[in-house]
């Protein structure tokens, strides 16, 4: 991620909590980029409680179940992930 901001020439990362788990994850993760680019700043924001329990993972788990996920994705990326299914 640091060799990526770098190249953008960006100096502040944006990343989502939904829980304590991703907290602990991220944190490490800035402690790390910061180690490889000392002017990196790491951003955390929490989502609203409707979104709270989404993740990528989830939705691909319940689409290959036949489940409704269309109000998780926007109508392109709901599409290509009903074909790559």
């Amino acid at each position: 991620m640091a060799n990526f901001a770098r190249a953008q020439q960006a100096n502040i990362l944006i990343r989502g909590l939904r829980a304590v788990a991703d907290f602990e994850y991220e944190m490490q993760l800035a402690h790390m980029n910061r180690h490889l680019m000392p002017t990196l700043e790491s951003v955390f924001l929490m989502p609203c409680k409707e979104w709270s329990f989404i993740s990528s993972s989830l939705v691909k788990e319940v689409a290959r179940h036949q489940g409704d996920v269309s109000h998780f994705l926007p109508a392109n990326v709901h599409q290509a992930l009903l074909k790559k299914l």
